[in-house]
């Protein structure tokens, strides 16, 4: 009989032999479970422990998951009405929560450092009669990066994210039975690091313990960590990952959020990428997305110039940028404001746009300015020449935050269009702003006909129904302050 994964039109020999190895991998090296995780559309991963016999058979055949796992808010809540008639309108084979199979990638095989015993594989959803699931997050960046090789250019990232560590001590909160709720409360922490010290090396020692769990589960991973530095809040850090292409980048993120948390919390630590933590004396944490295109032939950085265009002074985008990165500056700055709630995903985020907070406030961009939105790095025959977007939040999903960056330059660079002038100060009144909370992002994603068109009405549908549910609960909420350290801080 055919396998669910060549009905897919996904198997082949290869693939088969990849199936085999992995088979022989689970045998020799001990594993008694396999987790299959797959990415949800809020970055986290969910999934299924098999056992050794039942993950070699799912290579194959996959595993059944419910549908309604796609149809989560933040608070897990299912933001369709799938048991009504008509309830998944628009959401074709999602009602009565009918079933999905997930299929693994026999190459994702890794070992997990803090289990042990335990493999894990990445999945991604399909239907059962094996058409993919336009939905998967994972799905949307592989279709965005097709679009981009039409243009004969990869897109290539490196990831920068500060997180939050803190030492629990108390469980009480999170575990009582007494105490549950939906979502329950998180644990009672406290800091690793009093903060306000950026890059100390005292801080840094104070915090080592938790510092190198992170270092080593990244590192047991295969992750290519950079560094791990001491950022300016309390308990707050930073890791800096070499850069990649777009898939591997976002794979990493994933695969780097969800473990050193779990790691973590085995040592007594929680690890928190909200945005801005539940406490009175906080720095919020960002995401800074950096970028480039590759020319696909020859692997050289798109954005670089020999020199400077001429008559191009240093506030010109043709200063530092080649002309393909100069579109693809102003496409990135045409469409922020409708790709704010792909970067910036939760109501918790929005705090985080204010003035010298080394965040944006504005559309604008900037020569290494940290206050601009968009920070040129890099100038004339500098190989690393690249744009930093720091719009975005350690919260993020990272396949949709890419996959907005791709649509948003692309837009750019087929269109021709033309960045404005630098700006050197960032704060200064008169320049258009970012939304400044996720209700009105949402509403300008929805009116962004390019973003609409390149990610697919049914993906963006999706997606504004998810988090319009979370806007709603949260705008009903008595005690806001209470909403989001519940709905984040331990979850996210």
């Amino acid at each position: 009989m055919i396998s669910f994964a060549r009905q897919c039109g996904i198997h082949d020999g290869e693939r088969e032999a990849a199936c085999q190895r992995v088979a022989r991998l689970i045998e020799s090296t001990g594993v008694q479970r396999v987790r299959m995780g797959w990415c949800d559309a809020h970055g986290q991963l969910r999934g299924k422990t098999l056992m050794p016999q039942a993950a070699v058979r799912a290579l194959r055949d996959g595993v059944g998951m419910v549908g309604t796992m796609m149809l989560k808010d933040t608070g897990d809540r299912t933001a369709w009405k799938v048991f009504e008639p008509g309830g998944t309108d628009g959401l074709d084979g999602f009602a009565g929560a009918s079933n999905l199979l997930l299929l693994p990638d026999p190459d994702s095989f890794t070992l997990l450092p803090w289990s042990e015993g335990t493999a894990w594989l990445r999945c991604q959803p399909w239907f059962q009669d094996g058409t993919p699931v336009a939905i998967d997050s994972r799905r949307v960046l592989q279709q965005a990066l097709t679009r981009l090789a039409v243009t004969g250019h990869g897109f290539k990232t490196g990831l920068e994210v500060e997180f939050h560590i803190y030492r629990i001590t108390d469980e009480a909160p999170q575990l009582d039975p007494d105490r549950a709720g939906w979502p329950g409360l998180p644990p009672t922490v406290e800091m690793i690091h009093p903060g306000y010290n950026l890059q100390a090396e005292a801080m840094s020692d104070m915090a080592d313990k938790p510092l190198r769990i992170v270092m080593d589960t990244a590192l047991a991973l295969g992750l290519p960590l950079q560094s791990l530095e001491i950022e300016l809040g309390p308990s707050q850090v930073e890791a800096v990952f070499d850069a990649t292409d777009a898939l591997t980048a976002a794979d990493q993120m994933v695969l780097f959020r969800n473990g050193v948390r779990q790691a973590l919390r085995r040592h007594g630590y929680l690890a928190t990428f909200m945005c801005r933590p539940p406490f009175p004396h906080i720095m919020s944490s960002g995401w800074h997305l950096h970028q480039s295109l590759v020319e696909s032939d020859t692997g050289r950085n798109a954005f670089v110039r020999a020199t400077a265009a001429e008559g191009a002074g240093p506030q010109d985008a043709r200063h530092s940028l080649s002309d393909v990165g100069a579109h693809w500056l102003a496409g990135l700055l045409a469409h922020a404001q409708g790709m704010a709630s792909l970067c910036t995903p939760t109501v918790n985020g929005y705090g985080r746009f204010r003035p010298n907070a080394l965040a944006p406030q504005h559309i604008i961009w900037g020569h290494d300015n940290r206050g601009a939105m968009l920070r040129v790095v890099g100038g004339p025959g500098d190989p690393a020449t690249r744009i930093e977007n720091r719009i975005g939040e350690p919260a993020a999903n990272p396949y949709l935050y890419m996959a907005a960056q791709l649509h948003a330059g692309l837009d750019g660079l087929l269109r021709g269009l033309e960045p404005p002038a630098a700006t050197d100060s960032p704060y200064a009144a008169g320049h258009e702003r970012l939304p400044d909370n996720l209700g009105d992002a949402l509403v300008r994603l929805q009116a962004d006909a390019a973003l609409v068109d390149g990610f697919g009405d049914t993906v963006i549908r999706h997606f504004c129904r998810i988090k319009q549910s979370e806007v709603d609960r949260y705008t009903d909420a008595k005690d806001k302050s209470d909403f989001e350290r519940r709905e984040y801080f331990s979850r996210y």
